[in-house]
């Protein structure tokens, strides 16, 4: 199923041809460089079933993207439940992450907003968050880009504290926040 489609991209279903080029995006070192660790073929597996459960719950998740031109799996992009302890959780996140030959072309930020209309519109959510390493800037230039607003920084708790990582940027947009640019 296509979820959303923007001029360049689909978002849809996972499907089993997309498991190879999806693990060898997660043992990127470069497209992982902001992420605890590299994943194995295992770990990109489990976490493909992990997104699989989540659409089977939530009725949404994260998206495989695909490249129109190509018909070719770049990455992800969608949302997630986010529920480790924070101030802010548990609240629908979105994220993305993209195959080091799909970067610098604008499909982060292209799929992105076109994903928080579909939140917003069709899935009824009245809030997204997204958040990041605090040294993690094209992502936080991505959350600016699709409007949303820095909210604060907070020690990711899954994160060791001697770790460049711990330290995260939150950014939030409202349903009415996302309508009101519309206009």
């Amino acid at each position: 199923m296509i979820y959303v489609e923007t001029p360049r991209l689909r978002l849809r279903d996972w499907e089993e041809r997309d498991l190879p080029p999806f693990r060898r995006m997660n043992a990127d070192e470069e497209v992982m460089r902001y992420f605890a660790k590299k994943l194995s073929p295992e770990e990109s597996d489990d976490f493909n079933r992990a997104i699989q459960a989540e659409f089977k719950e939530c009725g949404f998740g994260l998206y495989a993207v695909e490249e129109k031109e190509e018909n070719e799996f770049i990455g992800f992009i969608g949302f997630h439940k986010a529920t480790f302890e924070a101030d802010f959780t548990p609240c629908v996140e979105i994220g993305w992450r993209l195959k080091r030959e799909a970067w610098g072309k604008g499909f982060a930020t292209e799929a992105a907003m076109a994903c928080l209309h579909y939140g917003f519109t069709e899935l009824g959510f009245q809030d997204v968050y997204s958040f990041t390493s605090d040294i993690n800037e094209p992502s936080k230039n991505v959350m600016q880009k699709i409007g949303l607003t820095f909210k604060q920084t907070f020690d990711h708790p899954r994160i060791s504290e001697e770790s460049s990582l711990r330290k995260h940027v939150l950014f939030h947009m409202h349903r009415d926040n996302f309508l009101e640019r519309g206009k």
